[in-house]
């Protein structure tokens, strides 16, 4: 935690019991302080009783582990642990009695404690000491069953303790977005710090018992919060003092849902904690806390309770940042707001006859690539930022070229440009849609789910209609709906395998009067960017031979890379039709990469102009003929001869053949194995989050294969990233670089002996 004010926050938030509730759940969180050792929280005291028992000797450990191991002297034995024929009497026994024998026989079922700890045998100490740290867990769990009051609380720890096991794999359902989805962005720096803030409070907050939240709110039974509190114990809180189990923040696992519970009171709890803590604030961090977070809270409040607040929907994207920062005075603003904090309830309400728009708005990709990217090595041949800049201004200049709100399309255009200028006028809308056999029926989404089994008919006259109608109304799929004038055009109907990490697409249709308007490029795209914000990244589809040439250009393929195994028993396979795969890029904004690749071509379009104009030069005529000259050499005209420097090897055969002799060079040196495959994620987890272009030996050798190089120039670029991404991404006096400092100085040197550079 880097924040200053966070730092501070923390250790007293630990520390906190928010008013009115029980103060016996001592197994509940960090919070709670220990009787029997005052000022010990629960978490520092599971931490100095790990400590102890990790500091048994190796006979007291298995005599420990023992009493939860179960017998297997025989396959008939039961017994489910060892006891000890002579219990301890101390209530410290753990301390001062000695280690048990091995040859000790168990209470229960009298056979000896090593046939208890006989698969312990062979295990490490590292593995002995992780098994006691989840002893002295459950432990705790058990105590914390029998000391807690409230009732509530005590089921689920008796739940959490006869469970333990599955606790240990399992992760808990995350609402979409959550609510640390949206920070505002760090140029507005005062309103970072108040969301930041708001979200660390969270995260180290107790929540008050059902029971005490029944009695607050006499209206609500409070059955979702009941649901909302045992998932934030099971995953969120008890993990604090347990540490076996995995622990995820308040913020990333809940939504919407949890804070309107959760708010008020929290609120009036937080505002009155900061009021009497404010001498022991810093004093820089006094006025952000007492003067500037209270209005915040009182914006953030409108926005939970409002009905039309726009950062509860699941795709609401945070406008883009106008980079000044934000001052004192600007906190109160509402628009600020809504970058701050984004939540949502659960996506159930889909399935549930419900209707999530696609608002067409251009998907953010991580602050942290815009930021890097600023900081990011240039190599040789990268073009200057500044010049990119300026040919920027001309291109998004009026005058300079046509607009995108336009209604002339270029020549040129690409196929989803009308489709995209029709959204943004709001002529056509998207919608994923579903059915819902639990809750009641919502009259519009039900007339646009039988448009889209009329339009899939059809347009698909070889699938049975019956089918159709069965899977467009089936709660398990869901369809996103092209809705023109009120009325459906087309859609994809498709089936979410989350768990497998891939989607089937069943359907794809546009009716035959509104095609030809890349309304099904447009479509394909949105449902990119639907799946690439629920994190699935594979689409699986059966293609007949007349939809291959569609699903082709939509970046399908019929090389699977989904291993069989993960979609075998999950996807309908269909006669006569071709499996396919699409995978999505996460860092691609789909719905606007055409219009992004234009803006491209047209960058470089502008380029090559100013570097024609700059090299372009009108010579004198020659006046030689004149004076009587008859004849003269070509090469001595003005212009004729090649500018100074190395030239461009025309023959392609003869560049290939040199390249492909100095790569060979460049592998058999001694300090070129570190650049000979690409890096491996298992070896450097984060490599390819700050090395954007990667490139090795390897890549270079079959790129070089596929005639990749046509200029020289392409190749030294791809020698030179190598070395510049090394030299970004490892320590200056590393292994690595100094490699990378030799390599370079062989290459250069082998690059200007076989005249591919000037010497």
């Amino acid at each position: 935690m880097s924040d200053p004010a966070a730092q501070a926050l923390q250790p007293r938030l630990l520390q906190t019991q928010p008013a009115g509730s029980s103060t016996a759940a001592t197994g509940s969180g960090t919070g709670t302080s220990d009787p029997a050792r005052p000022g010990l929280s629960q978490q520092q005291r599971a931490s100095q009783k790990k400590a102890q028992v990790r500091a048994f000797p190796r006979a007291k450990k298995l005599e420990k582990l023992g009493v939860f191991s179960a017998c297997k002297a025989s396959d008939t034995c039961k017994c489910n642990g060892w006891k000890n024929p002579n219990p301890p009497s101390a209530t410290r026994m753990d301390l001062q009695q000695q280690a048990a024998s091995l040859s000790e026989p168990c209470r229960s079922c009298g056979h000896a404690l090593a046939d208890h700890v006989s698969h312990l045998e062979n295990v490490s100490e590292d593995e002995i000491n992780r098994l006691l740290g989840m002893v002295v867990d459950v432990e705790n769990l058990f105590m914390s069953v029998h000391k807690e009051e409230d009732t509530d609380t005590k089921q689920v720890y008796f739940y959490l303790l006869c469970n333990f096991c599955f606790f240990l794999r399992s992760s808990p359902p995350l609402r979409s977005p959550t609510l640390s989805s949206h920070l505002a962005p760090k140029e507005r720096q005062t309103m970072f710090e108040l969301s930041k803030m708001f979200l660390l409070c969270l995260n180290y907050w107790k929540l008050e018992t059902p029971t005490q939240y029944r009695q607050r709110t006499q209206k609500d039974d409070g059955t979702a919060y009941k649901v909302d509190y045992t998932r934030w114990l099971c995953y969120c809180h008890v993990p604090q003092s347990n540490d076996s189990l995995p622990r995820y923040e308040t913020t990333q696992v809940f939504g919407r849902n949890l804070l309107k519970s959760i708010f008020t009171v929290t609120r009036r709890q937080l505002l009155e904690k900061f009021r009497v803590e404010k001498d022991k604030l810093l004093p820089e961090k006094r006025t952000l806390i007492l003067t500037h977070f209270p209005k915040f809270l009182s914006m953030l409040e409108e926005e939970i309770y409002g009905e039309n607040s726009p950062i509860w929907e699941a795709d609401f994207t945070m406008p883009a940042s106008d980079g000044t920062q934000l001052g004192p005075a600007s906190v109160s603003g509402s628009p600020a707001l809504s970058k701050c904090l984004s939540s949502s309830s659960s996506l159930a309400s889909v399935d549930a006859g419900g209707v999530e728009p696609i608002t067409g708005e251009k998907r953010k990709l991580p602050e942290a690539v815009t930021l890097e990217d600023a900081k990011r090595i240039r190599v040789m041949g990268d073009i200057p930022m500044e010049l990119v800049n300026e040919v920027m201004m001309t291109i998004t200049d009026p005058a300079a070229m046509l607009g995108p709100e336009t209604n002339l399309l270029t020549p040129n255009a690409a196929r989803d440009e009308t489709a995209r200028l029709e959204e943004r006028r709001g002529i056509i809308e998207f919608h994923v849609i579903g059915n819902s056999l639990s809750q009641k029926s919502n009259k519009k989404i039900l007339m646009w789910l039988v448009g889209l089994q009329n339009v899939f008919s059809h347009q698909l006259p070889r699938m049975p209609k019956e089918y159709i109608t069965r899977l467009v109304f089936d709660p398990k799929h869901k369809t996103l709906a092209l809705i023109k004038d009120g009325r459906v055009i087309g859609g994809i109907c498709f089936r979410m395998f989350p768990t497998q990490g891939f989607t089937e697409i069943v359907f794809c249709a546009v009716t035959s009067n509104e095609q030809v308007k890349g309304y099904g490029t447009h479509l394909m795209n949105h449902l990119k960017e639907y799946h690439i914000k629920h994190n699935i990244l594979y689409f699986l589809t059966y293609a007949d031979e007349y939809a291959i040439g569609y699903f082709k250009k939509q970046g399908f393929s019929k090389d699977i890379k989904v291993p069989k195994s993960r979609y075998l028993g999950y996807i309908k396979d269909y006669e006569g039709a071709t499996l396919m795969e699409c995978e999505l890029n996460p860092r691609i904004p789909y719905t606007e990469l055409s219009h992004i690749i234009k803006r491209q071509k047209e960058i470089i379009k502008k380029l090559i102009e100013r570097k024609q104009s700059q090299i372009r030069k009108v010579y004198p005529g020659l006046t030689c003929f004149k004076e009587g000259v008859r004849q003269i050499p070509v090469e001595s005209i003005p212009g004729i001869r090649e500018p100074a420097g190395s030239p461009e090897v025309k023959d392609p055969d003869v560049l290939y053949n040199m390249l492909k002799n100095l790569l060979a060079q460049i592998k058999t040196h001694p300090d070129a194995w570190p650049f000979m495959e690409p890096v491996k994620k298992s070896e450097a987890p984060d490599y390819y989050e700050i090395i954007r272009f990667p490139i090795d030996l390897k890549t270079m050798t079959e790129r070089l294969k596929n005639r990749y190089y046509v200029t020289k120039k392409l190749f030294i670029a791809d020698l030179q990233r190598i070395i510049t991404n090394c030299r970004e991404y490892n320590p200056p006096d590393s292994e690595y670089c100094k490699c990378a400092n030799t390599l370079e100085k062989f290459f250069y040197f082998k690059l200007k002996d076989g005249g591919l550079i000037e010497k």
